[in-house]
């Protein structure tokens, strides 16, 4: 529940109040195409285990919104490839970094700035205990590091 409640208010905090969530499954095929450029559709559909036409019209829709780009593989010109745009990475970098004070007080109903900055600054010691030893595909996206870690 926790765990559900931070990332909703996180969310939030990074729309701005401007979009309205995405529906589950187009959430998971752009968290998939975030995490794992140049994927084909039936990547993306074996890897999120949707059905191929949900992951075709996420695609189509991201696509039409300037989220995501797509490309005929070089290998293999009956495959379409498909990755978030550089303007698209661009604003989750920014969104990623909004800070979510504002958003934890409201959802608190907490007005004390002084309250809500212990908060903040104990799941911030939270997430620095769990952070994992290596960064996965996303932030390694993210960071324009193909690398690993």
């Amino acid at each position: 529940m926790l765990g559900r409640r931070l990332t909703k208010i996180g969310e939030e905090a990074m729309r701005g109040g401007q979009a309205p969530p995405l529906r589950a499954g187009h959430a998971l095929v752009l968290r998939d195409v975030l995490g794992h450029p140049g994927s084909s559709v039936s990547d993306i559909t074996a890897r999120t285990g949707l059905a191929q036409s949900i992951v075709s019209k996420a695609i189509a829709r991201f696509q039409d919104q300037g989220i995501v780009e797509t490309a005929v593989d070089p290998a293999d010109g009956r495959r379409t490839l498909a990755r978030v745009t550089a303007s698209h990475l661009g604003d989750v970098r920014h969104k990623g970094a909004v800070r979510v004070d504002a958003a934890l007080a409201g959802a608190l109903g907490e007005p004390d700035p002084t309250a809500v900055a212990e908060i903040v600054s104990g799941l911030e010691a939270l997430a620095a205990r769990l952070r994992p030893a290596s960064a996965g595909p996303i932030v390694r996206q993210l960071r324009g590091d193909r690398r690993g870690g």
